[in-house]
């Protein structure tokens, strides 16, 4: 049995906690991949193996960081605007089984 519902409010700091893990997890995978490459490059330079590897290091905290918080941010504003413009044209219908 299914039926039909219209999801016409939700929680804003409930999807900007969503969204901050969410940014947390894209962010590491970025700085992963920053880290990857900025070691790669520290590499190639003469004497820039220890200064890149640490520059690596850091890339990887920074995109964390940067991207659960952008990602609450975000997460907060989409809620916000979501409550604002689903009362003025109505919500997103959903089927519930």
């Amino acid at each position: 049995m299914s039926f039909m519902t219209v999801l016409k409010h939700v929680g804003v700091v409930s999807v900007a906690k969503i969204m901050a893990v969410m940014g947390l997890v894209f962010g590491f995978i970025m700085g992963i991949f920053a880290g990857i490459l900025t070691s790669a490059l520290g590499a190639i330079v003469p004497g820039g193996g220890g200064l890149a590897a640490g520059i690596g290091i850091m890339s990887i905290i920074f995109a964390t960081i940067a991207g659960a918080i952008g990602g609450f941010i975000c997460g907060a504003v989409l809620a916000f605007l979501y409550n604002l413009f689903a009362g003025l044209v109505g919500g997103i219908e959903l089927e519930l089984a």
